[in-house]
């Protein structure tokens, strides 16, 4: 590719949605004061208090754009085997035409940005380019956040590095086909007809009707996962929807720790864990998506491709993730959450009880007594990595981080045991194929229903997933078994029977770390289950808890008679994949039958 190519790629889609100007973004503090200050009186942003949050903004978007819309969602791959049962998919080529049709004439009347990023540190071998087009100053904004908007990568391009191109509108047009100017509004959005489309074999993107973030900032779900696991699968490596963590121990030894955790299902509280344990500490690399790759010592290392952080603000508190908190004190884009009279913001479970006189994520008074809630259970904050109080020194290292372990979790009230680590790498791979959690209100669906997500991926793999467990599986003939990280799986979310919480998470958590890495130095052999191996009833700390030892039988209780059932589930769902679902997760299953009959 070459810096012409570019050129010519802007110059058609300039054709084709005819804006009324074209702004090269160059990722500068002044050119991200401008667009604030144009948000601020387009109205899409009100200004929060300096004194209290400087430097940040509140955005309120349309009641009908408020979260990623897998049900328009599309990977259109050449061939629909390609793309598999849980993908929707429709024919390329119809596909063009109906976007051809939708983004013609889109941007009449606006300004068209053409944002050029990296995802991980420009010029790391495991950094990839792409440039963004869009028609809304909200994703200039978010994009300078949530990754490396420079003219570096404009080099790299010309330099002949490869990129994705990323096309998105908001589909509303400001002057109509007869010439009229027509009004804005604070949020442009045409939700009606969102379309949010990955061309697999073009490495394409294209996003239409929806300004929401996870729908409109194409280098995060787009690009980093859905096109990445694709360029993964082709060029030997990984790209997952994961957190990275570094954990010291109180010998000081330093181990680092991916985690797939579906939406909304705390992957944000573990990637800023506050460790309680003396000597003991747990540092952000990532919180959302990580990228793998073996190196030429057959070690697998890992960076967080992204920026900045874009996650779920209800239930992220004072009591809950300090950390998080702190760390958005200023430089903070805000979605979607309530605000207070004083001029800052709040959402459910920021503090125990709501400020009075709240205006509600719709610009209402808020009615304590009304039974809704204040702010959109999939609000959003926004803000620079670079302000994580937990940040490790290491986490923009152009070779990332040596993997010494991978979790799975997901929120499950029965079943799945506290923690659980697997018996080898293509046991770890079906414990990640046959996750399962019960839906949060991050995407569409009923709130609570469970559904099975592999590896957190259901919504973001851009191929086949049966080829996805096969690329997974694949990476235990490539390398040594020793030299592969150890897969473990958690659930912090179990219930009694009165449907309280068993485990009381969060910073507790760590004590499961503990454990974890008690494995990784062959300090405990565990106990053997038909699931996995478990801990033994003395070898997890709870020192200073109030957890009783009839709560942990239960938060460690593997019952056959309901894994049976959970077993039929699994075999259900593995069935949807057909021929091409690989043999070993099959055999898997049948090991676990065996055991659990045994």
């Amino acid at each position: 590719m070459s810096l012409a190519t570019l050129k010519r790629w802007v110059t058609s889609i300039a054709d084709l949605t005819d804006p009324e100007e074209i702004i090269w973004c160059d990722g500068s503090e002044a050119e991200a004061q401008r667009i604030n200050n144009l948000l601020v009186k387009n109205e899409t942003f009100t200004k929060l208090n300096p004194k209290i949050r400087p430097n940040s903004y509140l955005a309120r978007t349309d009641p009908a754009d408020v979260a990623r819309v897998e049900s328009r969602t599309f990977i259109c791959s050449e061939n629909e085997e390609d793309a598999g049962p849980t993908n929707n998919w429709m024919d390329p080529e119809s596909m063009r035409v109906e976007l051809k049709e939708k983004f013609a004439g889109s941007m009449r009347g606006r300004k068209m940005y053409v944002i050029p990023f990296s995802m991980g540190p420009v010029g790391s071998p495991l950094a990839r380019y792409g440039v963004e087009i869009s028609d809304s100053p909200y994703v200039v904004a978010s994009m300078k956040v949530m990754a490396r908007v420079s003219k570096q990568v404009v080099q790299k391009i010309a330099d002949g590095a490869d990129w994705v191109p990323a096309v998105h509108s908001v589909g509303v047009p400001l002057i109509d086909q007869a010439g009229n100017q027509l009004e804005d509004t604070p949020w442009p959005c045409n939700p009606e007809n969102v379309y949010v489309v990955q061309f697999p074999e073009t490495r394409e993107i294209w996003s239409y009707g929806s300004g929401y973030g996870g729908n409109s900032l194409l280098g995060k779900k787009a690009m980093a996962l859905r096109i990445g696991s694709v360029l993964a699968k082709q060029e030997g490596w990984l790209a997952e929807h994961m957190l990275l963590i570094r954990v010291t121990t109180d010998q000081n030894q330093k181990y680092h720790m991916a985690a797939a955790f579906p939406s909304a299902c705390g992957k944000t509280n573990l990637a800023m864990l506050q460790s309680q344990m003396p000597g003991w500490k747990v540092e952000t690399l990532g919180d959302d998506i990580v990228w793998m790759s073996p190196n030429a010592k057959g070690k697998i290392r890992a960076i967080n491709p992204e920026n900045g952080l874009f996650g779920v603000a209800p239930g992220t508190g004072l009591s809950t993730n300090l950390a998080a908190v702190n760390s958005m004190r200023e430089g903070a884009i805000f979605t979607n959450v309530a605000s207070t009279a004083d001029g800052d913001v709040w959402w459910e479970g920021l503090t125990d009880t709501p400020p009075k006189n709240l205006t509600d994520w719709q610009g209402n008074a808020f009615d304590p007594e009304s039974g809704q809630l204040a702010a959109h259970p999939n609000s959003r904050f926004c803000f620079p990595i670079d302000q994580v109080e937990t940040l490790s020194d290491n986490w923009a290292d152009p070779e990332g981080v040596e993997l010494d372990a991978i979790i799975f979790g997901g929120r499950r009230a029965t079943n799945v045991p506290l923690v659980i680590k697997s018996f080898s790498w293509d046991h770890g791979v079906f414990l990640g194929a046959t996750i399962a959690s019960e839906q949060t209100a991050a995407a569409e669906g009923p709130v609570g229903k469970l559904r099975r997500d592999p590896f957190a991926m259901l919504p973001f793999c851009g191929y086949n997933m049966a080829d996805y467990f096969s690329h997974w599986l694949s990476f235990a003939d490539k390398l040594d078994a020793k030299d592969l990280p150890t897969v473990f799986q958690v659930n912090w979310f179990r219930k009694d029977q009165n449907g309280k919480f068993l485990w009381p998470g969060f910073a507790e958590n760590m004590r499961v770390i503990q454990w974890i890495v008690g494995q990784l130095e062959g300090k405990d052999t565990g106990s053997v289950s038909a699931i996995g191996t478990l801990p033994k009833s003395d070898s997890l700390n709870l020192e200073g808890l109030s957890t009783t030892a009839e709560q942990m039988e239960q938060l460690l209780d593997v019952d056959s008679d309901s894994w049976g059932v959970e077993a039929a589930d699994i075999e259900g769902f593995f069935e949807e994949f057909g021929d091409r679902f690989p043999k070993q997760l099959v055999d898997q299953l049948g090991e676990l039958k065996q055991r659990l009959s045994a």
